[in-house]
């Protein structure tokens, strides 16, 4: 059963945790900053450092998290198969490998189904009538007051 008083903050601490961590992994790549136009792998590298960043700022401070989590994700993905993949699962590897890069994109998606949490700057917005945030459920219901009166 799921608390709808705490529910919210739940969601607010992962959210912030996220956030914390595109911050943290962003950072860890910056000393290892080469100059523009080297190769794919850098022009990859450089995207994925401007993504961690715009997306830990945006988790942080609530700007459609469940949005932001889900393009999050194929960030990470690419981050297996192009840097961490090559040193198989585990991350006590030199490079590490991609067991905690797995675990932040469960972490990412549990974000994108639990909701914003609390203390947004801007909630998801509905997608093709389907809620991805409180806005959502308002919407439902003014849908479903309009249909019974129709009838």
């Amino acid at each position: 059963m799921i608390d709808a008083r705490t529910a919210p903050y739940a969601a607010l601490l992962l959210r912030l945790g996220l956030g914390c961590l595109f911050l943290v992994h962003a950072e860890s790549k910056m000393p290892a900053f080469v100059p523009v136009g080297a190769s794919d792998f850098l022009s990859f590298y450089f995207l994925s450092i401007a993504w961690e960043l715009f997306g830990a700022v945006a988790l942080i401070l609530g700007f459609m998290p469940r949005l932001i989590a889900l393009a999050s994700i194929p960030v990470l993905v690419g981050s297996i198969l192009i840097a961490h993949g090559v040193e198989a699962f585990f991350f006590g590897n030199p490079i590490g490998g991609y067991e905690f890069l797995a675990l932040w994109m469960l972490a990412l998606l549990a974000q994108v189904l639990i909701g914003d949490g609390a203390f947004l700057l801007a909630p998801t917005p509905i997608i093709y009538g389907w809620s991805l945030g409180p806005a959502g459920q308002k919407h439902r219901e003014r849908l479903r007051r309009t249909r019974s009166f129709a009838q």
